[in-house]
């Protein structure tokens, strides 16, 4: 390969593939991602002066089979097994390795590899952190740093999620239908919340991780690869390129958040919005209807504006309006407001907010007083929307939307004093 290669790139590429090698042979998660782990630690540090060799995959799956093997011949992997034993955990035992060739594997492991990390015994955020770990190549220093915690809490949080797979006795192979169509529903979640942690950060002073938009995308569109027909698939791959798309223009040079409708849409890129596009209107086409699917549809429409008054909101509004009865849920309706009180005035969105006042799922989100807020702007009433706004960045525990939050409460606090 040629001395240009992006070492970093390629082992993040590698190293799902090379640990869904060893599983599918060997079986036993922890030692499979510990030998990986090392075989990427010894690449990074041999391949760094551009000597990368002709068979990458080659080369870290004899060097983590190696490391495997030195394992299992250890006092410490045979104490290992003997508990497992003793504890009637054999279907997860491990496989002593034989022989190893630098041949690639029969097919890719890669989606039994995400489902096993989604497993559903799994609270959601080990899922994530299993995830970014396995599949994603995030060292556990990077996934820390994502979830505001120390490296050995999240040490531990990931050997916990490993140790409960093991228990609950998953095996690394493929599940039959009707399973796998709901394993692969919680897998496009956990995916869904990896970006939109990563696109708006939910806690700390930066509105985005752009390693974690970044990975989501990459396994959005690994996920899109391995299952092409299935149209949610292409749908959440869709909605995360036509939103990524803006994220140049949604901050100015000080890191403070711009509205969408202020934002230079020249930075928008051009590229991500027609593939996102293409990958929606052909989804849209060969259905079923999803949930992923609308929202990209919804986020192509926005996209497609040359500017923020040639939105098409009522196209807009059709489209949400699908996604609620689709798959109602109450933060999807809050766009749905917003384009209500686009078509059909600020009345109208704010009476679908007050349908939404007894649940407190949204009404202890900081984004639903924040479309209030906006919606009481555009019906003139300034004290109301400075109230809205105040709660909402109280609510809040990111740093810029708080301070986001609280300049769209000063800019409407001079009317509410001339009142």
């Amino acid at each position: 390969m040629s001395a240009g290669t992006d070492v970093e790139g390629l082992l993040r590429r590698l190293a799902p593939e090379v640990l869904a090698t060893l599983l599918r042979r060997h079986r036993a998660l922890d030692v499979c991602e510990d030998a990986v782990q090392e075989a990427l630690v010894a690449a990074a540090s041999a391949w760094s002066a551009g000597a990368v060799p002709e068979n990458p995959r080659g080369w870290l799956l004899t060097v983590a089979t190696r490391r495997l093997i030195d394992e299992v011949r250890s006092d410490r992997a045979r104490r290992a097994r003997e508990d497992r034993i003793a504890l009637a955990a054999e279907p997860s035992a491990l496989v002593v390795p034989g022989p190893e060739t630098d041949q690639p594997p029969e097919h890719d492991d890669t989606l039994a590899l995400l489902i096993m990390c989604c497993h559903p015994a799994l609270t959601a955020p080990s899922q994530i952190a299993l995830t970014l770990r396995a599949v994603g190549g995030l060292t556990t220093a990077e996934i820390a740093a994502c979830f505001f915690v120390p490296e050995p809490t999240m040490a531990q949080r990931i050997s916990r999620a490993k140790q409960r797979i093991q228990e609950d006795g998953a095996r690394f192979e493929m599940p039959g239908e009707p399973e796998l169509s709901v394993r692969l529903d919680v897998v496009m979640h956990v995916l869904y919340l990896i970006f939109n942690e990563g696109y708006t950060t939910s806690t700390g002073a930066r509105i985005s991780r752009v390693e974690l938009t970044s990975e989501a995308i990459r396994l959005a569109r690994e996920l899109h690869r391995l299952r092409p027909d299935d149209s949610e698939a292409a749908g959440l791959l869709a909605l995360m390129l036509l939103t990524d798309a803006r994220r140049a223009a949604r901050t100015n040079d000080e890191g403070e958040l711009i509205d969408l409708a202020d934002q230079d849409r020249t930075l928008w890129d051009r590229s991500r919005i027609e593939e996102g596009v293409a990958l929606v209107s052909e989804a849209l086409a060969r259905g079923p209807l999803g949930a992923y699917q609308l929202q990209a549809a919804i986020g192509a429409v926005y996209d497609e504006a040359p500017r923020a008054e040639d939105t098409d909101w009522a196209q807009i509004l059709a489209l949400h309006e699908t996604l609620d009865r689709v798959a109602p849920n109450p933060m999807a309706t809050l766009g749905r407001a917003v384009a209500a009180a686009m078509v059909a005035g600020p009345r109208a969105g704010l009476d679908l907010l007050d349908r939404l006042a007894q649940d407190r799922r949204i009404t202890q989100h900081h984004r639903y007083f924040a479309v209030r807020g906006h919606l009481l702007e555009l019906a003139g009433d300034s004290r109301g929307s400075h109230d809205a706004f105040q709660y909402a960045a109280r609510l809040t525990a990111s740093l810029p939307e708080k301070q986001y939050l609280r300049s769209r409460a000063d800019r409407v606090r001079p009317a509410q004093h001339m009142e």
